[in-house]
């Protein structure tokens, strides 16, 4: 497995790639869902380019990029453990040189969810991805569907931009109670674990409603908001019912197939995000 550091390395290295390229665009830390997606990628493709960069520009000012937890060694030994022929680990000067000033932004699916609470998130998002995309020229790229906006923000972008990149939705992975697998829920501590199970609950509380036959989104949101407060330290930054495909709020009576449930709460001081996608059958 090759190391690269430069886009020099990486165009060099890309260079001698013959067949279909997978490319998994990570922040490091990697956990089972990080190694879902390099897993899934290997079998799809002759070679795995993996990035591990810890993006500061889809962080708040408040927000945690400089205690982002990392292990370089460890991620590069998981990295070769599954099959990835290289792994990408720029500087952050190496990505974003002395002045730069070019940013991509999704308008209109970035107004919903996690955008209303972290605005320059995404713009960040799609700018370190268009740029990765840019330099690994992936044959199918795979992102987590704990990110649901992300991906689909990602997905859209590629569409508007006409990246010529299939983007391929990978299932949550989740511990063996429950919570979904995180790089941030290692800062959680014993008991912030155990109150971290809340989302999952409020999820499966959602779940056995519209099993029950509720079908009002006004509802729906209610369960989840009410699940969550019963947790004495959780504090809820959004539960929201919404659109599949334009991440709208739906209020009134559920019919779309594919209709999301969100959620994002902060546990200690960790904020953990969550969801489903619910279909009729």
């Amino acid at each position: 497995m090759e190391k690269w550091m430069t886009i020099a390395e990486l165009q060099e290295g890309r260079r001698r790639c013959k067949g279909g390229v997978g490319f998994v665009p990570t922040m490091g830390f990697l956990h089972e869902g990080h190694l879902s997606l390099i897993k899934k990628a290997v079998k799809e493709n002759d070679h795995v380019i993996v990035s591990i960069f810890v993006n500061p520009t889809q962080f708040g000012p408040s927000e945690d990029l400089e205690k982002y937890p990392k292990d370089i060694e460890r991620d590069m030994r998981l990295c070769r453990a599954e099959g990835a022929a290289a792994v990408f680990l720029p500087s952050a000067e190496e990505i974003y040189p002395s002045g730069y000033q070019t940013f991509i932004e999704v308008t209109e699916l970035t107004r919903h969810l996690c955008g209303l609470s972290r605005p320059t998130h995404f713009r960040g998002v799609c700018t370190v991805v268009a740029k990765l995309f840019h330099l690994v020229q992936p044959d199918k790229a795979y992102f987590g569907l704990k990110d649901y906006q992300q991906f689909k923000v990602l997905q859209r972008m590629v569409h508007d931009l006409h990246f010529p990149v299939e983007t391929v939705p990978c299932p949550i992975v989740r511990e063996a109670d429950g919570l979904a697998m995180s790089s941030r829920n290692k800062y959680l501590s014993t008991a912030g674990r155990r109150e971290a199970l809340i989302l999952k609950k409020a999820l499966d509380d959602v779940r056995d409603a519209l099993e029950k036959g509720e079908r009002s989104g006004h509802a729906l949101q209610t369960i989840m908001q009410e699940t969550v407060a019963s947790s004495p330290s959780a504090r809820l930054d959004y539960a929201r019912v919404a659109h599949g495909e334009t991440l709208e709020d739906l209020e009134g009576e559920i019919e779309a197939e594919g209709t999301l449930f969100a959620l994002a709460v902060f546990i200690e001081n960790t904020r953990l995000i969550d969801n489903m996608v619910w279909s009729h059958d």
